[in-house]
């Protein structure tokens, strides 16, 4: 659906350009959401908001996007390997929140084409 798009790879390259604000950062001590946790809550929140915004959507249609997600997370998760565990930023979480909108808006621009 969108993994195997030319617009994911370009995500992806959009977010490997970018992963100097993961390297050697610092968030507060009192900060409990980590990279992936942060990753995980914003794509959901995207992935709601597109299943909710495309209510002609069939079960197996919905089920793709879950799977398609899930590849997703697999890929950020060997791209954030290092530091998946880490404590996230305000910088950082502002580059995840815009990133899973750029997905999100990658689910919009595929559903609308069928």
């Amino acid at each position: 659906m969108v993994t195997d798009t030319d617009g994911y790879i370009q995500i992806i390259e959009y977010l490997t350009e970018h992963l100097i604000l993961f390297e050697n950062s610092t968030a507060s001590t009192q900060s409990t959401e980590t990279v992936m946790s942060t990753i995980e809550d914003e794509l959901g929140k995207q992935i709601i908001s597109v299943c909710s915004q495309n209510k002609t959507l069939t079960f197996n249609e919905r089920n793709a996007i879950i799977r398609e997600v899930d590849a997703i997370l697999y890929d950020l998760e060997e791209i954030f390997s290092g530091i998946i565990n880490n404590p996230v930023n305000a910088e950082q979480k502002a580059f995840i929140v815009e990133f899973a909108s750029l997905i999100k808006n990658l689910f919009d621009s595929v559903i609308h084409k069928n």
